[in-house]
């Protein structure tokens, strides 16, 4: 691969160890690495002139359910709480199959590279009509995407007490055989790696206790992350005292779900001793500011999750309870609400896009991503901040104080996936149309 040099940058905010900014700058990077930043930088190979730019590590999605972007705005579902907002939306997952999966990443992906993202998790724990968790991977990987799916799983259906239909559920037997299979098949754990698979039991109220279990030693067992959704609004949290007899938090200490090797998405209801759990045993979360908004269930305890050294990403969400997979918006949104909750002190514009970048990387366990420091990963998001949206701007490198939200370039592993606010790696125009086709189908 030749070399690519990024020239002449207003600013680059590298968010490496000391949060380094240079202004006037340059970033070379080779092989899918960076190889040097500075200034008076040259090469032999391709050269993009960046000037009245800001550059940035790729920012990074810890949470998202790709296949929900067929169902945007779905009417029914509009005004409604989580638990009314899935039995909405159930019936209608019940008639994907593997093209819904793979169309419906690529739209979501493809969204979230034109937001600036360079590395996205996924959370598919549907499985109706033949569908695989490659469907999703085989769409990543022809966007270009750094990609980490989760091998997610319901079993509790409706007649057992859950909340799922039973049509969408799957025996615990199949769904650990399934999840030995695609990570055998799929994970990469090596430095660089474009695809990283993970195990994920929905939620509390769709798997039994030992299917949380049991899932928690085979993660263990071939060294690949977990996650779940947890404490996510009130009636989250009276499901588990009435279910289980304790708090979220307790629930999953008692079953192997807290750790490094862990992460959880919302946590909007986590008390005082939960955080304390998470930051001590690094277990990390994944925020969700604008589905949290969308839903109704609150304003997470970021602030404190921070103060106590926990581990905290961000997360777009599914669209269903999104409609939009904007992460820079995402970014702001959640600066905005930690003000909201406790002063305008609370978080500035540069704690938040460091959350959007370094912070989802370490959530993921990915050191070689999140940071633009030589040796790193090439995954390098450039913004145009000679536009409208900063005109006027005293402090360009503010970005979601006064900044754009779609990214002029965009680079994973050295590759170029955004040239000039484009998609430049799949026929976009056809994806799209694809896409419209499917959801009218769905809805008919």
């Amino acid at each position: 691969m030749s070399e690519i040099l990024l020239k002449n940058a207003d600013a680059i905010l590298t968010m490496d160890e000391t949060r380094q900014e240079l202004a006037r700058a340059d970033l070379l990077m080779r092989d899918g690495q960076i190889l040097r930043i500075g200034r008076g930088l040259a090469t032999a190979g391709e050269v993009h002139d960046v000037s009245g730019c800001v550059v940035t590590p790729g920012l990074v999605n810890t949470h998202h359910h790709l296949y929900q972007t067929l169902t945007r705005a779905v009417p029914a579902g509009q005004d409604a709480l989580l638990f009314g907002w899935l039995k909405t939306l159930y019936p209608i997952w019940a008639r994907f199959g593997p093209e819904h999966m793979f169309v419906s990443a690529q739209i979501g992906l493809a969204e979230l590279a034109l937001s600036g993202c360079s590395l996205s998790s996924d959370h598919l724990y549907l499985y109706p009509n033949g569908v695989r968790l490659e469907d999703t991977i085989a769409a990543a990987s022809e966007l270009g995407l750094r990609f980490h799916p989760t091998r997610g799983a319901m079993s509790i259906g409706e007649s057992k007490g859950g909340l799922p239909p039973d049509a969408l559920v799957e025996s615990e037997s199949a769904i650990l055989n399934d999840m030995i299979r695609v990570v055998d098949a799929f994970h990469d754990p090596s430095e660089g790696s474009m695809c990283r698979v993970g195990l994920a039991p929905c939620s509390p109220f769709s798997v039994s206790r030992d299917l949380m279990r049991d899932t928690a030693l085979l993660a263990r067992d071939k060294g690949v992350m977990l996650h779940t959704h947890l404490a996510e609004n009130d009636e989250d949290i009276r499901y588990s005292q009435s279910q289980f007899g304790c708090r979220p938090g307790q629930y999953a200490q008692d079953l192997g779900w807290t750790g490094p090797d862990v992460w959880h998405a919302h946590c909007v209801k986590l008390d005082r001793a939960e955080v304390d759990l998470f930051a001590r045993t690094g277990t990390g979360v994944a925020h969700c500011p604008c589905s949290n908004c969308r839903l109704g269930s609150g304003i997470a305890p970021v602030r404190a999750l921070r103060d106590a050294k926990a581990r905290v990403g961000l997360g777009v969400d599914g669209s269903a309870s999104n409609d939009s997979g904007n992460l820079m918006a995402e970014a702001r949104q959640a600066m905005l609400l930690q003000r909201v909750a406790n002063g305008a002190d609370a978080m500035s514009a540069r704690e938040a896009l460091e959350i959007a970048t370094r912070g989802g990387a370490d959530v993921l366990n990915r050191p070689d991503c999140g940071r633009l420091m030589p040796g790193k990963r090439a995954d390098i998001a450039v913004w145009d901040t000679s536009g409208i949206e900063s005109a006027g701007s005293w402090d360009p490198a503010a970005l979601l104080l006064a900044g754009p939200v779609r990214v002029k370039h965009l680079f994973v592993e050295g590759r170029q996936i955004v040239r000039d606010g484009q998609i430049a790696t799949v026929d976009m125009p056809r994806v799209i149309e694809r896409q419209n086709r499917l959801a009218r189908a769905l809805q008919a």
